[in-house]
């Protein structure tokens, strides 16, 4: 199984996009619930709420709920050089190592055995928002979760460039 699915963040990051599969069809959706938070929900077609995603108050870790607002899986930075790396941790316990080269805007997200069960890639991000491809090789996880991880390492990375840009003089 192998599915490829289109959404994006906002330029404001607040507000409602769509997400789309390759055929161009609408098969859910992202709630940018404001400007000044990171938090995202993400839904199906039906408009239905299947996941949020968000900072815990304090914290540098992005956790993921389901509808019932149960804590699934946490994603998290890991410390490397020359590459970007983040692990993700599944309700089940299964840890995925999330890594990209430095500059790339390609990622790959294996399982503990390093196995390939997923990738994304910015596909623009010029003067507009970032639109993201995501690639599912595996159902062991919904791709609406893997929306929502790839959403929290977008929210990381602009959490770190904001405190790296806030800092400068």
């Amino acid at each position: 199984m192998s599915e490829s699915i289109y959404f994006n963040d906002n330029f404001f990051s607040a507000g409602q996009t769509d997400i789309f599969n390759e055929e161009q069809e609408k098969i859910g959706y992202l709630d940018l619930k404001s400007a000044f938070s990171s938090g995202v929900e993400i839904g199906d077609v039906d408009g239905t709420r299947k996941l949020k995603g968000y900072f815990p108050f304090i914290s540098g870790k992005w956790n993921i709920d389901d509808a019932e607002e149960s804590n699934i899986g946490i994603l998290r930075s890991r410390f490397s050089f020359f590459t970007k790396v983040y692990e993700y941790t599944s309700k089940d316990g299964e840890v995925y190592k999330i890594e990209s080269e430095a500059f790339s805007k390609e990622y790959t997200i294996m399982n503990q055995n390093g196995d390939l069960v997923c990738d994304f890639k910015k596909v623009n991000n010029f003067f507009e928002s970032a639109a993201f491809q995501l690639t599912d090789y595996t159902d062991k996880i919904s791709t609406y979760e893997w929306v929502a991880v790839v959403m929290g390492v977008n929210a990381i990375q602009k959490r770190r460039r904001n405190s790296s840009a806030g800092g400068a003089t």
